[in-house]
């Protein structure tokens, strides 16, 4: 794993952060594989993760130690993603993105989570929709990615997007 030099910089943020200050992400991903790849990518922007779930039960203990969470709708114990998404959003004040190959399951959104990313993506754009949901967490003004879709039921959510002209 290649680790940050002090003071250097991806975008706007500097990632030669504190453990303090680094933003902390749960990846809720039951293929074992792909939630490695996504926990890579989250500690190559300067996150710490905080673990990996595979179930509901597993991201619930792990919640309390989270900013954001990245999750799978279709884990180990069956469709849960959604119904783990409004908890971790409403119970733990956690800043939820959906990661699935099947996005249109989510309807017009879940209430309280940001958005959804369609899979597969490059990590260029796992590293943009986690660096936005960073910053909505945080309240600070943002750009959305192109290929995050934001729920409507939550136009009001956390950062203020900046438009696009």
């Amino acid at each position: 794993m290649l680790q940050p030099k002090p003071n250097s910089r991806v975008g706007d943020r500097a990632i030669g952060m504190t453990t303090e200050m680094a933003c902390k992400v749960l990846v809720v991903e039951d293929e074992i594989f792909v939630a490695i790849e996504i926990e890579h990518v989250v500690e190559e922007l300067g996150y710490k993760p905080v673990g990996i779930a595979a179930d509901s039960e597993t991201a619930l203990k792990l919640a309390a130690e989270a900013e954001v969470a990245l999750v799978d709708l279709n884990l180990r114990d069956g469709a849960t993603g959604p119904e783990i998404g409004r908890a971790l959003a409403e119970k733990h004040g956690i800043t939820v993105l959906f990661m699935t190959a099947n996005p249109s399951q989510l309807g017009e959104g879940i209430p309280g989570t940001l958005g959804v990313l369609s899979k597969p993506c490059a990590d260029d754009e796992l590293k943009q929709a986690i660096e936005y949901a960073t910053a909505c967490h945080r309240k600070a003004q943002a750009q959305p990615p192109k290929r995050l879709q934001l729920f409507s039921c939550n136009q009001n959510y956390g950062a203020q997007a900046v438009m696009q002209a």
